[in-house]
């Protein structure tokens, strides 16, 4: 199904749905829809301007919905001044097929099933559907993990790409991903500590909570115990502009409240996006096994009940986390599983696409270092690091931002 149209003000929505094989090395085999929304502006030709595709973060995360004209300012907003903009929901996402519980499999099944959903296969959904809609090339736009799906777009499938753009998204290449961890949880300590430089009385509200989780007495409208290392999973909020306030908001509410609970709950998504909980690390893996890696790299220094952790993984959370029970045992063996090579070295080395990229100084989730190491491998990469924002920089000012890289790539 494909070509379905809707107005809304200064819009035209696109709708299309695409039959796509699980496992793109067997096209004959079982098949996934893949969905995508394409805007349309009001530009004068707007129908006949070249396709930019969207890369959501995540993994694990649908396509921004847009239901009312693009904000002034927004990335949304540029782009349609000279795009049409395809956004993708990314495989098991969104009105994607779903990728949740996988009943009725194995284990080892579901484990199968579950290694198509990096951003390999991602950018073959892409190419799939490039070649579906007789598009010789387009343009394409990777905030955070979808830069991770633009630079493998770069190493397999460069002739299809006129020109990249990422925000907060370079990913390391062919690095084991201990290294990750490595740079990324002494972050997460100088978030916490900033946070109570910024909310000194919150530490006493924190430690209050934690004696009501050890008596057993914090229960979340699902029906889960809250425990401590739950609660702690809060601080993957610090990593956005606005995090700090977030999290203190929550913090500050009675511990026994409808809205202290209700925020707890959803003040993290794996319950809603359980395929993040389940290929996170697996999207960080360049020809290497995981091994449960965030937990192991754990600095003892986050020990302290007071402290938060970040964006990481752990294998608890398949207990913790009743919506992640059904996928305890596969997310043990993808943790085992030897991952293949995202990215192409040589390729990105010999690149001719125009790419440019933001790297945010100060980024909680994606390596600084890191970044400005893969951004040196790719030729007619142009970088530009800023410390003016946080990671989700194109959220909070998206109209600047794109406008910057759209004038470096082209130089």
């Amino acid at each position: 199904m494909t070509g379905i149209r809707r107005r809304i003000p200064e819009l035209t929505l696109v709708e299309h749905e695409f039959s796509v094989p699980l496992d793109h090395a067997s096209p004959g085999g079982e098949t996934i829809t893949v969905f995508a929304r394409e805007l349309v502006g009001d530009a004068p030709g707007a129908g006949d301007f070249p396709l930019l595709v969207f890369f959501q973060g995540g993994p694990g995360h649908e396509a921004p919905r847009t239901n009312a004209a693009p904000a002034p300012q927004s990335w949304l907003e540029r782009a349609l001044k000279e795009y049409r903009v395809l956004m993708l929901d990314q495989r098991g996402t969104g009105r994607s097929t779903p990728a949740g519980a996988l009943t009725g499999m194995s284990p080892e099944q579901q484990m199968d099933y579950l290694t198509h959903f990096r951003a390999d296969s991602i950018v073959r959904d892409a190419e799939w559907i490039r070649r579906d809609l007789g598009i010789d090339r387009w343009s394409v736009l990777g905030q955070s993990f979808g830069g991770f799906c633009v630079v493998t777009y770069l190493s397999f499938h460069p002739e299809a790409l006129r020109e990249a753009f990422v925000t907060g998204g370079l990913p390391p290449i062919a690095r084991p991903t201990d290294d990750v961890y490595e740079c990324t949880h002494p972050r997460v300590l100088d978030r916490c500590r900033g946070y109570y430089e910024r909310y000194p009385d919150d530490r006493e509200r924190v430690l209050e909570i934690h004696r009501r989780i050890e008596a057993g007495s914090i229960v979340l409208p699902s029906g889960d115990r809250l425990t401590a290392r739950r609660f702690r999973q809060l601080g993957l909020m610090l990593g956005m502009g606005d995090g700090a306030e977030r999290l203190h908001g929550i913090v500050e509410l009675p511990p026994d409240s409808p809205a202290f609970l209700h925020d707890v709950e959803t003040g993290v998504g794996f319950s809603r996006n359980p395929l993040f909980a389940v290929i996170h690390e697996a999207c960080y893996a360049d020809g290497c096994v995981t091994g449960w890696s965030a937990k192991r790299l754990l600095p003892p220094e986050l020990s302290d009940p007071a402290l938060f952790t970040g964006e990481h993984v752990y294998p608890w959370m398949f207990d913790d986390y009743a919506a992640l029970r059904p996928l305890r045992e596969p997310a043990e063996l993808l943790a085992r599983h030897s991952w293949a090579r995202l990215y192409d070295e040589n390729r990105l080395a010999a690149n001719d696409v125009p790419v440019a990229a933001a790297i945010y100084t100060n980024d909680m989730y994606v390596d600084r270092a890191l970044s400005e190491e893969t951004a040196a491998r790719i030729r007619n990469l142009r970088p530009w690091l800023t410390n003016e924002y946080e990671h989700d920089g194109l959220r909070a000012d998206g109209g600047r931002i794109l406008d910057r890289l759209i004038a470096l790539a082209r130089g």
